[in-house]
């Protein structure tokens, strides 16, 4: 505890001195932040952004390099997250969580992924959170002598109670206060095994008996951290992402890894936990998503418009506006995350609308005006231009708040913005000259299915109407 004190003492003085922070609180010694004396925890809170020059990666990304320079300790900067998923504490963001039924096999196989891991260059902060590198110290007792002796085992449980185990022994009771009183050996002869060879039993005499004559003591390692999944033995690791690295390519990398030392054929398996398994999760319903949201739209459209093919029209601006937001995003060198997919499916509902505006007014020239296709499409695309226009822009400067943010939180909306900015401008220039002619082959197809020959020049109510009327009729 001494040691943690003074080195986490240097930590927090270190942290302190940069220009970004404004506080920091360390909580050490084993309690439900640290599972292990040898492990700490620092609070930092940042000044605010507009007083900073650097935001919270880059922050850091420094304090990072200079607690490097610290002999000892290693310590791991993790951004607090608005909406918090993993309830397993960690050294880092994502954690990859190996199971077995044998606690000696997850921990080979956990030491040797974790060693691969290290060398990946997509990660960075690997570590294995059962840090199996922890002394121990096994008092092996035998048992005949000591029953020789008259010393139970209950005797030389109580004997190292007594010197390790913090017993309270008796309360004073003063005026106005207790005051508890400890039995344990001192600081000092705690920190060095030899001390058990100092200790003393009672014998069924009374006599004091070493207790080294009844026991021998072997030191071990063992883990500091006993891991459980579902009641059976695990092991975390915990890592994050090196920077420019994405999330989906770590994942494949750690995929990867595991076949490349053989994992994969041993009962032992692995699975992502926390945000990584949200993340995996995700990446599995992007698919199912967007197709549920295009047949939701296509039966919508026609209900709405009494035809099973124009649906299909408005449906085709859809995928100019995905390929610009992805455009977007890999101009500006941002990750495909789950908030830019909220801003592409946002965009389904935004882009239609510019194809929406142009066939309802076609399919109501055609139906009650007695224009041909090509002049209702012609009419609706002079028409609806400068409403398309509008609604385009507003959308469009509406986002620009998101895309170009830089106040607290700005971070997670910025991926939002940048895909709904890219997908209206390539979809507002392409959808304005694309939908009148599927529009137009539409037509085509439907006169084709129907037996009837769609011409560009008038509809036939149109030439019936421009006819002369008989003189017997007038």
């Amino acid at each position: 505890f001494e040691e943690m004190t003074r080195v986490s003492n240097e930590v927090t003085a270190r942290i302190r001195k940069d220009p970004a922070v404004s506080g920091v609180v360390s909580v050490i010694g084993v309690s439900e932040v640290n599972s292990t004396p040898n492990a700490g925890q620092l609070k930092i809170t940042l000044k605010p952004r507009a007083e900073r020059d650097v935001n919270v990666t880059g922050v850091m990304q420094r304090l990072q390099q200079e607690t490097s320079k610290i002999a000892g300790v290693r310590v791991y900067f993790l951004p607090v997250q608005d909406v918090q998923i993993a309830t397993r504490s960690g050294r880092g963001q994502y954690q990859h969580t190996l199971v077995g039924t044998d606690a000696a096999e997850v921990a080979l196989w956990s030491a040797k992924l974790t060693g691969r891991l290290k060398n990946l260059p997509l990660l960075s902060d690997v570590a294995l959170e059962t840090q199996e590198g922890g002394l121990r110290a096994m008092v092996k007792v035998d048992r005949p002598t000591a029953g020789r002796l008259g010393i139970s085992m209950q005797t030389i449980n109580d004997v190292l109670n007594d010197a390790f185990g913090q017993r309270q022994i008796s309360t004073i009771y003063a005026q106005s206060n207790q005051y508890r009183v400890v039995l344990e050996a001192l600081p000092s002869s705690q920190r060095d095994v030899s001390v058990l060879d100092r200790l003393y039993v009672t014998s069924g005499t009374g006599q004091q008996v070493p207790l080294s004559a009844v026991a021998r003591f072997e030191q071990t390692t063992a883990p500091l951290v006993v891991q459980r999944e579902e009641q059976f033995p695990a092991g975390t690791i915990s890592f994050n992402l090196a920077p420019g690295a994405s999330l989906s390519n770590a994942v494949d990398a750690i995929k990867s890894a595991e076949r490349e030392i053989g994992m994969s054929e041993t009962p032992v398996t692995g699975s992502f936990s926390g945000d990584a398994l949200e993340f995996t999760k995700a990446l599995e319903g992007q698919p199912w998503l967007i197709i549920a949201a295009v047949i939701t739209i296509y039966i919508v459209l026609g209900v709405l418009y009494e035809s099973f093919i124009h649906p299909f029209t408005i449906l085709t601006s859809l995928p100019s506006a995905g390929i610009g937001a992805l455009l977007a995003l890999e101009w500006t060198g941002l990750d495909l995350s789950l908030v830019a997919l909220i801003g592409i499916i946002l965009l389904m509902g935004i882009v239609k609308k510019n194809a929406i505006m142009m066939i309802d007014f076609a399919l109501e020239a055609e139906r009650h005006q007695g224009l041909a296709p090509r002049e209702a499409i012609l009419k609706a695309a002079v028409l609806r231009f400068r409403p398309i226009m509008m609604t385009t822009l507003a959308a469009l400067i509406g986002a620009f708040p998101l895309a170009f943010g830089t106040g607290t939180g700005s971070e997670l909306r910025i991926p939002l913005g940048v895909s709904i900015i890219g997908g209206l401008l390539l979809s507002q220039l392409l959808t304005l000259y694309t939908t009148p002619v599927i529009y137009l082959e539409m037509e085509r197809l439907k006169a084709w299915v129907m037996g009837n020959r769609v011409t560009d020049g008038p509809s036939a109510a149109a030439t019936q109407a421009e006819r002369p009327i008989p003189r017997a009729a007038e």
